[in-house]
């Protein structure tokens, strides 16, 4: 089958999205795909990274993250997103990532692009639908194509049976109160399998 390269683009204040995009670059792997994982740039002061620990411990834990450019989307057949719910939304940090793409989109380079999302949100019923949902109407603009995961296998309910994409919700301390990775896994393999089909069927 056609080689597949999979970028994992995400955006993590403290550390959720980061354990998401981690386990997504592992079911790329399984899946047989080169994966690169990239942060979008933040956007916080240093003063206000400060005053939170936990935000302040994961941005020096993980400077060596590359940050993303519009060249990784070029270089990726798949693309997974990972963010944060803001009040029902993708996080600033990452549209305002998704704004820069605009160039590549108007050349055509965004076009047949596999893409999926992942996010997180306090509770379940935080708006972590909708900020999927909100990615993925900028993937139509792209003329990607969207492979939810849906209900295409068990782990999905597991992980809380979001059909859209992977979310978790966090407790206070940071830890996640679902057990997603399973479907986290399934969805990048997934999105990577869509992206093999895609590959070959323009290879003719």
């Amino acid at each position: 089958m056609s080689n597949v390269n999979l970028a994992v683009i995400y955006y993590s204040s403290t550390g959720t999205n980061y354990q998401l995009a981690q386990w997504a670059a592992d079911g790329g792997k399984e899946a047989g795909a080169e994966v690169k994982i990239c942060k979008v740039p933040e956007l916080a002061s240093q003063s206000v990274i400060n005053g939170n620990p936990a935000w302040k411990a994961h941005v020096e834990a993980t400077q060596n993250v590359p940050v993303v450019t519009p060249d990784d989307i070029l270089w990726a057949d798949a693309v997974i997103f990972s963010t944060p719910t803001r009040f029902g939304t993708m996080a600033s940090q990452m549209k305002q990532f998704l704004d820069t793409t605009g160039g590549i989109w108007f050349h055509g380079k965004t076009v047949n692009k596999v893409v999926s999302a992942m996010t997180s949100a306090q509770n379940a019923h935080g708006g972590q639908e909708a900020t999927i949902l909100s990615l993925y109407t900028i993937m139509y603009h792209w003329g990607a194509i969207v492979a939810a995961p849906g209900y295409t296998d068990q782990s999905i309910f597991a992980g809380g049976g979001n059909p859209y994409g992977t979310s978790v919700s966090v407790d206070q301390n940071g830890k996640m109160k679902e057990d997603v990775r399973g479907a986290v896994l399934h969805q990048a393999k997934r999105t990577v399998t869509v992206a093999k089909w895609v590959k070959q069927g323009q290879q003719g």
